[in-house]
């Protein structure tokens, strides 16, 4: 019987695949009522990062998550993280899939993996489904349903969940600052000029952090799924950067990503395709920046040094994923010239620093 495939999902890759039997047999000691068809098996295609899958026997779906192959980054991947956070963010925010099980072991899939709720509708990166007649509209719609979204998520209290527990809220800008500038050091291939600056413009003006959220760190909209007509987001995923710390940061990486028509080419193309929000009608970064400081009451004065730190911090993610390839721990060739990505989000970066952008 073919693989009936959603527009999410590709194929496993090759080198990527997992041994069916030995799933099925834990699927069927672990969850109750499987229907009796056999295990099928797709790969959904978008990240650069942890691999998931979606599993399918008869009717039943789910989805399941475990790391990249080769070496990982010391805490870097941790699947029990993330299953802890969608499993206290799933009951106070119905965007995040519901969890099904944790599995430490090593003998099913390689690692350890979680597996969660497949939810179903239309997820949107550098392009719109066929079916969806693009309008003004519609971009306006959804830019404001990704702040109203972004200041839902960063008004829940988060002393009522256990996530502080596996966070550490108190000097949070200061210690990612640090901390990312340290893991750039540790995955450095080629010399980059503008990384100097960029570093010590960083670490002498970080500034006060005023209020503490939840955050979900890779808030962009191919992490996003909408319903069929685009009204509402019907789900949220990669949630393992989510920690408790300063909503400001997660603004600035979400900003990062957003894209608009004006900006240079280079940046609009750096990770591939142009993303969507470059089309008439979305909101401009200055927009998006102004609904969500009206709807949060948030002050968004220093907002341009944690627009900064994403274009930084986009550039190291490049550049951890560029020495994986480089050392030869993934053969994945869409990651050949991540270098180049690299070095242009740093100068990018010190554009924005200096107010040239």
């Amino acid at each position: 019987m073919p693989h009936q495939m959603s527009k999410d999902t590709i194929p496993v890759r090759k080198g990527e695949e997992l041994n069916l039997d030995i799933l099925e047999q834990f699927l069927r000691e672990n969850i109750e009522n499987l229907p009796n068809s056999p295990l099928e098996l797709l790969q959904f295609s978008a990240g650069h990062s942890n691999l998931t899958y979606q599993m399918k026997v008869g009717e039943w779906q789910a989805v399941l998550r475990r790391p990249p192959l080769g070496p990982v980054a010391p805490k870097a991947h941790d699947m029990e993280r993330e299953f802890k956070i969608i499993s206290e963010l799933n009951p106070v925010f119905s965007v995040t899939p519901k969890p099904i099980l944790f599995s430490n072991r090593q003998d099913i899939v390689g690692s350890p993996f979680f597996i969660m709720e497949r939810k179903n509708g239309i997820v949107i990166d550098t392009f719109f489904p066929d079916e969806i007649t693009v309008t003004k509209e519609l971009c306006q719609q959804l830019s404001e349903i990704m702040v109203d979204k972004l200041v839902e998520l960063h008004g829940i209290n988060y002393k009522e969940t256990r996530l502080g527990e596996i966070s550490k809220p108190e000097g949070f800008t200061v210690r990612q600052v640090h901390g990312l500038i340290g893991r750039y050091e540790q995955s450095k291939t080629d010399e980059v000029n503008a990384v100097d600056t960029l570093k010590k413009w960083l670490s002498d003006h970080i500034p006060a952090q005023q209020s503490t959220a939840i955050i979900h760190y890779d808030y962009k909209f191919n992490n996003a799924m909408f319903n069929e007509n685009l009204s509402e987001m019907v789900g949220l995923f990669d949630w393992e950067m989510t920690t408790v710390g300063d909503p400001l940061c997660d603004l600035g990486v979400v900003m990062g990503y957003w894209n608009q028509e004006d900006d240079p080419e280079e940046l609009k193309l750096g990770l591939g395709k142009a993303p969507v929000t470059v089309n008439d009608g979305f909101f401009t970064r200055k927009q998006f920046i102004e609904r969500y400081a009206k709807k949060s009451g948030r002050d968004v004065t220093d907002v341009n040094y944690y627009l900064t730190f994403a274009y930084f911090k986009l550039a190291v993610i490049c550049q951890q994923i560029y020495y994986r390839y480089k050392k030869g721990q993934t053969n994945d060739l869409r990651f050949a010239n991540f270098n180049l990505k690299t070095k242009m989000l740093m100068e990018h970066a010190v554009k924005v620093a200096s107010g040239e952008f």
